[in-house]
């Protein structure tokens, strides 16, 4: 095999997974959006091809936020769309 030469016996896979923010263009569709209202919260869902990959979260009281979904961690994690607090200022008092 030369440099740069693909070896035959591999097969290109479609895509099954969409990225969400890029989604829109990709597939030419838009989100769906499903909105639950409770007592104390408004959320708002949204997916691309049926998979959850964030929700709004519309508190009565309190700032909007948002919870994405990180998908090789598996985990969710809260924006608030506030930079995080920056870190306390550190002086050398004295060295020994």
């Amino acid at each position: 095999m030369v440099w740069g030469d693909q070896p035959q016996d591999l097969e290109i896979l479609p895509r099954n997974d969409l990225d969400p923010e890029n989604a829109a263009a990709e597939t030419g569709s838009e989100p769906e959006i499903n909105i639950i209202e409770r007592d104390n919260a408004t959320f708002e869902e949204y997916r691309i091809n049926g998979r959850l990959y964030k929700i709004k979260v519309t508190p009565k009281i309190g700032a909007p936020y948002f919870l994405n979904y990180e998908e090789g961690a598996n985990v969710w994690h809260r924006d608030d769309g506030v930079d995080p607090a920056p870190e306390a200022p550190v002086w050398d008092v004295m060295e020994f």
